[in-house]
């Protein structure tokens, strides 16, 4: 079993939320209207959890390059929101079979809020096709 680890920190801005929605099509108000959100419970826009996801798959993918998703599963225990640091963390405990399964933590660098959570399994058998397995 090899086990590896690899963090980021990351401030996302109420521009990326946008950016987010206009790219993913995903314009709930809760995420891109400050005054709607203001409103609701969490008094501000919080990230998509997408965007969160899309943040992990950018780990995993430098820990496991070329690595295929086969399943995923995330929660989503509290809100992040724009402009607070937050710490995305991936560990990996890979077998011989080639496959790894991962764990994955979104949490606020502040208070160490867990605002993300979950678990995925890759396969880390090269993909035919691809550039980089070609190299």
């Amino acid at each position: 079993m090899v086990r590896t680890e690899r963090s980021i920190e990351r401030t996302l801005t109420q521009r990326d939320f946008d950016s987010f929605a206009i790219l993913s099509g995903d314009n709930n108000p809760i995420h891109v209207d400050p005054e709607f959100a203001a409103q609701s419970r969490f008094g501000r826009t919080v990230a998509h959890g997408m965007l969160l996801a899309a943040i992990f798959r950018g780990l995993i993918d430098e820990m496991l390059p070329g690595a295929q998703q086969v399943e995923q599963d995330l929660e989503f225990p509290a809100p992040t929101f724009a402009d607070e640091a937050m710490r995305f963390t991936v560990r990996s405990e890979r077998d011989l079979s080639g496959t790894a399964r991962l764990t994955m933590t979104c949490s606020r660098v502040a208070d160490d809020t867990v605002t993300c959570r979950g678990r995925t399994t890759v396969s880390c058998s090269p993909i035919p096709g691809r550039m980089r397995d070609m190299a």
